[in-house]
């Protein structure tokens, strides 16, 4: 792997993990791409997921530290309702790693799910809500968790969707995005640990210092989107994103049908 391959694929992983267009689904076509085009995109897939959700996690931990204190401290309910809300991902991951169904990696069925993204975001971009997240029912917070499982899909933005149904189910647009991020670190954590036990038990064929660019400019990018998606939902501008999905999954599903 070359390290112009490790920066962009950070730079990807950075922009597609907080905007609301699908990490999985991106990740999943350009690795096919790179596949049609005769490049190796990869050698180590695991490896370097491994390490560019590290750098992700960090932006959400970094962007969100006085939330997170907060939480420990004094807003220890939240915690249940994340704990709720992170039970039905935890159960998908689990049975579809045990699975490892081929479909995951289908960049068709990140084209349809492209499109089903920007649905979603278009009917509930401009919607707001009266509820903070601290607010919340136990019921919207498993609902909120059963939309971030089917997130697992590739094309099914985790971003998208949670933002979007907490929105659809009363919660105000800040607070909606500041839930979605919260319930984000123990489910993309519980993937990192798990992804990272199987990585010790193989050998790597990415260098370390490769990995560690990929983290850093993946901590960066994501830091910026994670800042510039917080703003954007604020002002009711979620649906822009279906401008880039629609074509996207249009052009994906044709690519696949076609060639």
């Amino acid at each position: 792997m070359h390290w112009l391959q490790i920066i962009l694929l950070g730079i990807i992983q950075g922009i597609t993990e907080f905007l609301p267009v699908s990490s999985s689904g991106h990740l999943v076509v350009v690795q096919k791409l790179f596949s049609a085009l005769g490049t190796t995109a990869w050698p180590d897939i695991m490896s370097v997921n491994v390490l560019l959700h590290t750098g992700t996690l960090a932006a959400i931990i970094v962007f969100y530290w006085r939330r997170i204190i907060n939480l420990l401290q004094e807003d220890r309910r939240v915690l249940g309702l994340l704990a709720v809300g992170t039970v039905p991902a935890a159960a998908f991951g689990l049975i579809l790693k045990k699975m490892t169904p081929a479909w995951l990696e289908s960049p068709l069925l990140a084209g349809f799910m492209f499109l089903a993204t920007g649905g979603i975001l278009l009917w509930s971009g401009r919607r707001e809500g009266t509820l903070n997240y601290g607010e919340m029912t136990w019921r919207c917070a498993l609902v909120i968790g059963i939309f971030q499982a089917f997130a697992i899909l590739p094309g099914l933005s985790r971003s998208g969707w949670t933002i979007s149904g907490a929105m659809l189910l009363g919660l105000k647009r800040e607070a909606a995005t500041t839930f979605s991020f919260l319930l984000a670190i123990p489910v993309i954590l519980g993937a990192t640990i798990l992804e990272a036990r199987d990585l010790f038990q193989s050998n790597g064929e990415v260098p370390l210092t490769l990995l560690l660019l990929g983290a850093v400019v993946a901590f960066f990018v994501g830091l910026f989107a994670l800042w510039l998606l917080v703003r954007i939902v604020e002002r009711g501008q979620l649906g822009w994103f279906a401008l880039w999905l629609f074509p996207l999954g249009v052009a994906v599903i044709a690519w696949q049908c076609i060639g």
